[in-house]
């Protein structure tokens, strides 16, 4: 039997960041998305966001790519939003993430920033978040053709 452990944190964001993930429907999503997931064999170790971003702490499994466990959480999540009208409008993923994978020795400190986002966002906003990354990983963006 084979055994992996590849820890990876994924990010992705609202439709052009509209803010629809308020406290009231928040909570009813991600507790759908780690259904969905579950039932996916998809480990979702931890899950929070903010009011226009998800952060998963995700264990990959020996047959699993992060694009396909991306399009597995974001599509569904986004076609069950709609089907049950959790927003007044039409509801979409940002077509992007981002994600990183991480040692075991950084799992606590990322479950805690997970954890945490209502905090976090108090002194930074996604954007800010972002450029952080970029800048932390030397990332760079892609041009579109």
């Amino acid at each position: 039997m084979s055994w992996i452990r590849i820890w990876v944190h994924l990010v992705f964001s609202t439709k052009n960041r509209e803010p629809f993930l308020l406290k009231s429907v928040k909570a009813s999503i991600i507790d759908h998305i780690k259904e969905n997931a579950k039932s996916k064999n998809i480990w979702i170790d931890e899950i929070n966001g903010w009011n226009d971003h998800i952060h998963i702490l995700i264990s990959l499994g020996k047959d699993q790519s992060i694009s396909k466990i991306a399009q597995l959480i974001k599509g569904e999540s986004s076609n069950w939003i709609n089907k049950n009208k959790l927003t007044k409008t039409h509801f979409a993923w940002q077509d992007d993430y981002w994600a990183v994978s991480l040692s075991e020795s950084h799992l606590a400190d990322l479950r805690n920033y997970i954890l945490n986002q209502e905090i976090h966002h108090k002194k930074i906003t996604f954007n800010e978040e972002v450029e952080n990354f970029m800048k932390k990983y030397g990332w760079k963006y892609l041009e579109s053709n």
